[in-house]
């Protein structure tokens, strides 16, 4: 069966001009142009744009998306599994900010005792299932399953002040990494405060430390353009390369 963009638009719930857009940036052409000039689409386009569209219900951006479906080994069957893997994560997400702000309710009209570590738990699990969506894939494969899920239980059994204190080193992190990145200067005092920092951070939720693991942290920051983006987006452009230089000279 073949759609006119504005019948594709209807049935997708999106706008043309978004499908002109996707067009436009060679995301998603149309199937043939027709003696009118009118853009058609037909069964394989519309099976591509609901796989766009599962990829930007997880907040992916348009141009990994189109990176991932232009990849020559892209398994649809396979890109559906794993959809339906992340939303099922999604959902225990949800749930469990459901269940915390319905104890919360009932804890606040006098019905039951919340400890802190109960208050926040809700919180904790939609940020592990968050880092699990984006990077799960390269963490476990880098250090394995049994460390990545030790640390995904230490990260859960944060209390209140071990959470504040995570915040705030990662806070003066960054505070740093700015005025290396502005004076260029890697072996400061605010360099080694950078490192230190960091490594403070880290090991709120490291079971073990070892600076060998802390230099291939680095590493995979400037390797992988999600773990890039988290710095640059905070410090500035090449704050993970700064960031990794300064790991790399102090981590020994």
């Amino acid at each position: 069966m073949e759609y006119t963009i504005k019948k594709i638009a209807e049935l997708s719930g999106i706008s043309t001009r978004t499908l002109r857009y996707y067009d436009e940036i060679d995301l998603l052409k149309p199937a043939r142009i027709n003696s009118s000039g009118y853009r058609i689409y037909g069964t394989k386009e519309i099976d591509k744009l609901q796989q766009i569209l599962f990829y930007r219900s997880l907040d992916l951006k348009l141009e990994a998306i189109q990176k991932l479906l232009n990849t020559p080994d892209y398994d649809p069957k396979h890109a559906l599994q794993d959809h339906y893997r992340q939303l099922l994560e999604k959902r225990q997400q949800i749930d469990h900010l459901i269940l915390t702000v319905e104890k919360t309710l009932r804890y606040q009209k006098g019905e039951i005792t919340m400890t802190d570590k109960e208050k926040f738990v809700g919180f904790k699990q939609e940020k592990l299932q968050e880092n699990e969506q984006k990077y799960g894939k390269e963490i476990r494969k880098k250090y394995g399953e049994e460390t990545v899920e030790t640390s995904n239980q230490q990260w859960l059994n944060l209390s209140k002040e071990d959470f504040s204190g995570m915040e705030t080193a990662e806070k003066e992190l960054f505070e740093a990494l700015k005025i290396v990145m502005a004076t260029k200067e890697y072996q400061s005092k605010e360099a080694e405060t950078v490192f230190l920092k960091h490594k403070e951070w880290l090991q709120y939720t490291s079971p073990v430390y070892s600076a060998e693991m802390h230099r291939g942290l680095g590493q995979m920051y400037i390797g992988d353009e999600r773990f890039a983006a988290y710095y640059d987006e905070r410090a500035g452009k090449s704050a993970a390369q700064t960031l990794n230089q300064i790991i790399q000279h102090y981590a020994k």
